[in-house]
């Protein structure tokens, strides 16, 4: 039995070992609460950016694919600094880059050809969220949920939306008013985003002190 037990303690010892050099050989305590404040941010400016996007009648997606995959590597590399839930965190991120490149590649400057990815998005990102809560706690999960829902919540408001503004569309074209209110939807799911990073990196530096 001694040797058994010695074995299992060098293996434990091995895997210890090997948990602090990959943690040693990533982000400091302090430069994940740096990194994550600074990501947190830049979201909620592109938030700004996004809501400032109808300057016309028409949205270019070019414009609104370079947003989001800003937005999308921004949130893939804070994803990097996290301590829990790092892979829900950096999936978010793909998933919004990958929004992002589908604008690219597909340019279109009709308003409903674009919104339909939109609402693909905003559906993928509640579902990675909705699963990255059970991988934190406290003032983080709240605030992953707040983030969640708040996604989940604007693709049911464009999908609702849908009917009544094709008949706008089709009559009047794509209205100010309607260009305005997709792009707050853009600019509502960066800043709460951003505010959830916020969060992280509070708690990150709470750590620190």
């Amino acid at each position: 039995m001694e040797p058994l037990t010695a074995s299992r303690r060098s293996r434990s010892g091995r895997i210890k070992g090997l948990n602090v050099a990959t943690d040693a050989q990533g982000w400091s305590d302090q430069m994940r609460a740096r990194g994550l404040t600074v990501a947190g941010v830049a979201i909620i400016l592109l938030s700004a950016g996004a809501a400032l996007l109808p300057a016309g009648k028409t949205i270019s997606s070019d414009m609104i694919g370079g947003l989001l995959i800003t937005a999308g590597a921004i949130e893939t590399i804070a994803g990097t600094m996290r301590r829990n839930a790092r892979p829900f965190a950096m999936a978010a991120g793909i998933v919004t880059a990958i929004a992002g490149l589908l604008f690219v590649l597909n340019p279109e400057t009709h308003l409903f050809p674009i919104v339909w990815p939109i609402v693909g998005w905003l559906l993928v990102r509640s579902v990675i969220l909705g699963a990255e809560v059970a991988e934190t706690a406290g003032s983080v999960r709240r605030w992953t949920a707040y983030s969640a829902a708040m996604d989940f919540l604007l693709a049911a408001l464009l999908i609702a939306g849908l009917s009544v503004s094709t008949i706008v569309v089709s009559v009047f074209g794509p209205t100010r008013e309607l260009v305005a209110s997709f792009a707050w939807i853009l600019a509502a799911s960066f800043v709460i985003n951003g505010l959830m990073l916020l969060e992280v990196a509070a708690c990150e530096r709470c750590q620190t002190d």
